[in-house]
Order: structure tokens, then C-alpha cells, then sequence
């Protein structure tokens, strides 16, 4: 697969997660602590695909390295309130598991590019 086509696939994978984090996100509690966690969840899981599709047209290897550095730390930032709705249990395993795990496994790609652009 080339550079292309893996840009490709994972924009549309991170879309799919945004879509996976806003569905979870509506099962939070209407309470005050459940409308702040729903909103700095819903904010970090977005904003991961959102700075992807913005380091893939970045102007420059800098830009490009500075906007996959925003995904990592948003998708850090997303399994953090995961973890905080999964100790609260807010919303059940089964539920929460996928995402968690995805979130994991895009933190792990984006610390990959970032450490292989920087090489480069």
C-alpha cells in the first residue's frame, strides 16, 4: 500500500471513529459532571480525524509533523475520558471496549508517523 492509499484509509478510519466517540458520547449523563465529560470527550475523539485531514494537506514537513503531533495528543486525550467514564461506570464495557481500543491503536499509528516523519 502506498503513502496514498494508508492517508486514504486512515481518514477514513478516524471519521469512523469520531462517529464511534459521538455515539458514545450520547449515552453520557445529562448531569453537569456528564454534559463537561461529554463535551472534552466528544472535543479530543473529533478533533483526531479532523487534524489528520489537516496534516495530509499540510504546507510543509513541519506543519505536517506539528498537526500529527495535535492527533497523537488528542487521541491521548480521548482515552483519558475514556478511562475517567469507564472508573464512573457511566457506560458499560461492552460499549466503551471498541472505542478504548481503538483509541489506543490510533494513538499508537500517530506516535509512529511522528517518530518516523521526524527521522526523515
Amino acid at each position: 500500500m502506498d503513502n496514498k492509499e494508508f492517508a486514504r484509509q486512515l481518514e477514513g478510519r478516524t471519521k469512523k471513529f469520531a462517529i464511534s466517540v459521538i455515539k458514545l458520547s450520547v449515552l453520557l449523563p445529562g448531569s453537569p459532571e456528564g454534559k463537561i465529560i461529554r463535551n472534552q470527550f466528544t472535543k479530543a475523539g473529533t478533533s483526531v480525524g479532523a487534524n489528520y485531514r489537516e496534516a495530509n494537506r499540510a504546507r510543509s514537513k513541519a506543519d505536517f509533523i506539528n498537526k500529527i503531533r495535535i492527533c497523537e495528543s488528542e487521541a491521548s486525550e480521548t482515552i483519558y475520558w475514556l478511562e475517567i467514564i469507564i472508573d464512573l461506570n457511566w457506560i458499560n464495557s461492552q460499549k466503551t471496549e471498541p472505542v478504548m481500543n481503538e483509541a489506543i491503536e490510533l494513538l499508537a499509528i500517530f506516535t509512529s508517523i511522528g517518530k518516523t516523519s521526524k527521522l526523515q
